[in-house]
C-alpha cells in the first residue's frame, strides 16, 4: 500500500502535538471520495479539537474540517478522476480523518465540484470560510439589500468573508477589531464603518446606527453576545456563530435580562450543503475576478502546521491561515 504525508493528533496538546507522519494513504470505498489534497485552510474548529473543547473525538486523528484537489478516486462514479473539487465538514477531522494529509477520503455529500484558475492556496481559503459566512448571512440572519450589519469579530477570516459578502450583496457594514492598528485593514475590505472593540460597543454601534443595526453576527462568543444584542434594532436579528473568546455558555442564562424587547436571536453551526455548488462556484468566479477579495495572511508548508497553529490560537491573523501540500 502506498504511504503519504500526513499531520496526526493523538490527543489534546500544544501546538507542537501536531506531528507529520508517514501513514497509509487511505482507501475510498463507494460512496466515499479520495481526494489528492492540494492545499487546506486552517479553521478555529481544529484549534478546539487540539486544546480539548471538542465534542466526541476520535484519537488519534488527521485533523481538518476542509481541504480542496482533485479527485484521486471515487468508486461510486460520482465525480471523475481529476475533477477539481473542495471537500468540506460532514465528520471531516473529527469523525473520520480530515484534511491535514496528502490525500483524504470523504462521503462523496461532502465534496463540491468546483472549476477554477484561482491558485490552490486562494482557492484553499475558501471553502469553509465561505460556507460559514454565507450560511450565517442567509440561513442565520436572512440578510436584505439596504440593511446595516454588524460583525463582530472582524479580523477573523470568516469576519472578513462575512462583511465582503454582505457588502456584496448591498448592506452597509459595520465590523469589530481589538487593535487599532487593524482598524484600517477593515476599511481597506469594504467596511463602512470599523468599530474598536472595547468590550462594549452598543453605544458606538447606536451613535453610528441610532436606531440599532439591522443584523449582527457574533463571532466573539457568549462574553459580548449580551452587548452585541443590544446593538441591534427591534425586530433586528443577531446570530451567534462563532466562539473566537473560547466563551461558550452565559452563565444563568436569564432569556428576559439578556435579550432586548423584540430583538431576534439564532445561531449558525451548518453543513456543506448550507453552501450550494452553484453558489460556491459563483463566490469562487467573483474572486477569480477580483470582485470578491479574500484576504489570506500566509501560505505555510505542511511542515510549518505547528507555526500555523500558533498563529491562529494567538490571534495573529487578519484573513485566512492556508496550508500548501501539492
Amino acid at each position: 500500500m502506498a504511504n503519504m504525508r500526513a499531520v496526526v493528533l493523538d490527543g489534546p496538546g500544544p501546538v507542537e502535538a501536531l506531528r507529520v507522519r508517514t501513514v497509509p494513504v487511505p482507501e475510498a470505498r463507494p460512496g466515499w471520495v479520495r481526494v489528492k489534497v492540494a492545499a487546506f485552510g486552517l479553521n478555529r474548529s481544529e484549534y478546539h479539537l487540539r486544546t480539548g473543547q471538542a465534542s466526541n473525538p476520535v484519537f488519534p486523528i488527521i485533523p481538518g474540517i476542509e481541504a480542496v484537489g482533485t479527485v484521486d478516486a471515487a468508486p461510486g462514479g460520482e465525480y471523475e478522476p481529476g475533477q477539481q473539487v473542495a471537500a468540506m465538514m460532514g465528520g471531516m477531522g473529527r469523525a473520520f480523518d480530515g484534511g491535514y494529509a496528502e490525500y483524504t477520503v470523504v462521503p462523496a455529500s461532502a465534496v463540491v465540484p468546483v472549476r477554477t484558475d484561482l491558485d490552490w492556496a486562494t482557492l484553499g481559503a475558501l471553502p469553509e470560510m465561505l460556507q460559514t459566512a454565507h450560511g450565517s448571512l442567509h440561513t442565520g440572519l436572512a440578510i436584505q439589500p439596504g440593511q446595516t450589519i454588524l460583525v463582530r469579530g472582524g479580523t477573523s477570516s470568516v469576519g472578513v468573508a462575512a462583511a465582503v459578502l454582505a457588502k456584496h450583496a448591498g448592506l452597509t457594514v459595520l465590523a469589530t477589531t481589538r487593535d487599532p492598528g487593524r482598524l484600517a485593514a477593515l476599511r481597506e475590505h469594504g467596511v463602512d464603518h470599523p468599530v474598536l472593540d472595547t468590550g462594549s460597543i452598543a453605544e458606538e454601534v447606536r451613535r453610528i446606527v441610532p436606531g440599532g443595526v439591522d443584523a449582527a453576527l457574533e463571532l466573539v462568543g457568549a462574553n459580548t453576545l449580551p452587548d452585541t444584542l443590544r446593538a441591534t434594532a427591534v425586530r433586528g436579528t443577531v446570530c451567534f456563530t462563532g466562539m473566537l473568546s473560547d466563551n461558550w455558555v452565559i452563565p444563568d442564562f436569564y432569556p428576559m435580562a439578556v435579550i432586548p424587547n423584540g430583538v431576534r436571536l439564532t445561531a449558525y453551526s451548518g453543513e456543506s450543503s448550507d453552501l450550494p455548488a452553484e453558489a460556491f462556484q459563483r463566490y469562487v468566479d467573483l474572486v477569480a475576478a477580483g470582485e470578491l477579495p479574500v484576504r489570506v495572511h500566509r501560505v505555510y508548508a505542511l511542515d510549518e502546521i505547528a507555526e500555523a497553529h500558533r498563529v491562529m490560537a494567538n490571534g495573529e491573523a487578519i484573513g485566512k491561515l492556508v496550508v500548501r501540500v501539492h
